[in-house]
């Protein structure tokens, strides 16, 4: 992904600003509108793959908006179902005209089921279950329908919550058994007795549940409207509001500005669940696991009530920038009350990074586990993924390992300019990978660097959660012949994105809608060297170990929406080819460990 403010211009008209006017949300009405209409304009203007704004892509966003709005048809009824379904095909002329009949009709829907169902569930769990009757539940959501009426809701609540109180009750007795066999003097707990124990853990369960749904807000509802609209474009097209784009930067970086602590939910309650060593909070020594925070000060500023507070809101307060006071009031386990304070700084995530290891097994193997391809867009001199891969692979071969194994196994992704740097650690030069965008010719993103620096056997390790980058690393080691591919099938990711912060294209006269969040969207399909995209087939390794998920329906093809897969001329470049790898002879002798593996049978 790279990042530029010259790929796109939004064009925000000041007349389509003047007519706008809503009621019944407590979203911005105005802001609403201009979001929409920029996320619009984007979408048209710099996605690969534009859809034209027709009844097809009204029907798409109706179809993804009704599927995740109910995701397992707990709370909407057949006929709230066939209310909206009259929106199917103008959602295309409310896009245009800047209106949300359809959005505020089924806000004003969910919220109502939802408060129905809060009721329905605390009424039948205040009664004991009969668990001399059989009953039964559907789990399979795509054979899941919607209840005919409220009398059929309630039922299948009741069957819902009946299983759950089962599966509850089943750990407890198992528990007990377990228990008495240890100790035979301890007391048993009567059938009757468990089954209120289960009963009232589900109804714990479902207050948390439920307190979550109240906690969602019209804004964070609307976020996930808009993107719905983004994901009818591909999956990977997405809107962030501020704060979720902002988790994003952590989880590419490994870096986030704030004071070290993790923290939990608990009982209503902000609890620290661990410090991490080196943080401000670590160097601080006040702050411990097990603390629950109160209150939250930004320095001298009067202390915000965090008590009953959503976590991710919780966070927002506590997190700020590096040199900046943040004052928590924490009540200690002992019952004490203190005010600590933090002046906040970066907070490295040390398990985002690159790791090695050596397996000494008669010789000896570098392993090098990289959980995504880090790197930092703002920051310069920041850690980056290739330049710390090739610090693991420079510590290895001083070690005089006989091979290396790179594990991208659940490696999701991330930067391109990173996965061309680290490939270019293990080829002399040329060309990685091809990428092309809209109406244009492909062109190669090359190394041209000689140097090499690890020219020993390699192997990679991807599974199906082996994504994006990943999926170009083990497709252009494995076209050079310069390793051996082993693993299950990867995702099939071949897409590439860009970031758009959509407060760089408003006019400064409506700074007062800021911030808008951004818009991550699909402008490049990236292809193999040897012209076959990764797009939908993603990587076939040369070795294929069978692996548990490889049998569940999540990888690129299994989601809404994707691009297709499609083929360019190959471009030019020469193989490895090091005769000590035979690859017939390798792959034979793997099958036949794999035949004869009892685990690989199980899995199968």
């Amino acid at each position: 992904m790279t990042k530029s403010k010259t790929v796109i211009a939004f064009l925000i008209l000041t007349g389509f600003l003047l007519f706008v006017s809503y009621k019944g949300s407590d979203t911005n009405p105005e802001k609403r509108q201009v979001l929409e209409q920029m996320v619009l304009d984007a979408l048209t203007t710099a996605h690969f793959q534009p859809q034209q704004v027709n009844d097809s892509l009204s029907n798409r966003i109706f179809t993804l908006y009704m599927k995740r709005l109910d995701y397992n048809k707990k709370f909407l009824l057949q006929t709230d179902y066939n209310q909206l379904k009259k929106y199917q095909y103008q959602l295309d002329d409310e896009l245009k005209a800047g209106t949300y009949q359809f959005y505020d009709a089924s806000l004003k829907i969910i919220k109502e089921r939802i408060a129905d169902d809060e009721r329905y569930y605390k009424e039948i769990l205040a009664q004991p279950f009969d668990f001399s009757k059989n009953d039964s539940i559907q789990t399979d959501p795509n054979k899941l329908t919607y209840a005919k009426d409220t009398t059929d809701l309630k039922q299948q609540w009741h069957s819902y919550l009946k299983y759950q109180t089962l599966v509850r009750l089943a750990d407890l007795l198992s528990q007990q058994k377990a228990d008495s066999t240890k100790n035979d003097s301890i007391s048993k707990k009567s059938f009757a007795q468990l089954e209120i124990e289960a009963r009232q853990k589900v109804l714990h369960s479902n207050n948390d549940f439920f307190k979550r749904l109240d906690g969602i807000t019209n804004n964070d509802r609307l976020s996930s409207y808009i993107n719905v609209i983004a994901n009818c474009y591909d999956p990977h097209t997405e809107y962030f509001a501020p704060k979720e784009k902002q988790n994003f930067d952590i989880a590419m970086t490994g870096q986030l500005e704030g004071i070290g602590a993790q923290l939990q939910e608990t009982d209503g309650n902000i609890k620290v669940s661990s410090i991490v060593p080196g943080s401000a909070s670590w160097r601080q020594g006040q702050l411990k696991a097990g603390d629950i925070i109160e209150k939250v000060a930004q320095g001298n500023a009067e202390p915000v009530d965090v008590v009953g507070m959503e976590l991710d809101n919780a966070v927002q307060l506590i997190r700020g920038k590096k040199g900046t006071e943040v004052k928590l009031t924490v009540k200690k386990p002992d019952g004490s009350r203190v005010v600590i304070p933090i002046i906040r700084d970066i907070v490295v995530i040390d398990a985002t990074y690159a790791h090695s290891a050596i397996i000494d097994n008669k010789k000896k193997i570098g392993f090098i586990r990289l959980p995504v391809f880090y790197t930092d867009f703002d920051r310069n001199g920041s850690r980056t993924c290739a330049e710390d891969v090739k610090k693991e692979l420079i510590k290895l071969k001083n070690e005089k390992v006989k091979g290396i194994i790179i594990d991208l196994r659940d490696n999701g992704g991330g930067s391109l300019q990173d996965v061309v740097k680290m490939v270019g650690l293990f080829i002399n030069k040329g060309p990685i990978v091809q990428v092309k965008r809209r109406g244009a010719t492909a062109i190669s993103l090359n190394d041209n660097d000689p140097s090499v620096t690890y020219d020993g056997p390699l192997v990679v390790m991807v599974n199906t959660n082996s994504a994006s980058a990943s999926e170009i690393f083990a497709a252009a080691i494995q076209d050079y012949k310069r390793g051996i591919i082993i693993g299950s099938q990867s995702f099939g990711k071949g897409t590439v994105q860009q970031f758009f912060n959509l407060d760089d294209y408003l006019s400064g006269s409506y700074d007062s809608l800021k911030p808008m969040g951004s818009i991550k969207i699909t402008i490049e399909k990236f292809y193999r060297i040897n012209g076959g995209a990764t797009q939908i087939k993603g990587v076939t390794p040369d070795i294929v170990l069978p692996y548990v998920y490889q049998y569940i329906d999540e990888r690129e093809k299994d989601q809404d929406y994707p691009l297709p897969w499609d083929k360019i001329d190959s471009a030019k470049y020469q193989t490895w080819n090091d005769p000590a790898i035979n690859y017939s002879k390798i792959e034979a002798e793997s099958q036949k460990r794999v035949d004869a593996n009892p685990t690989y049978k199980l899995m199968d």
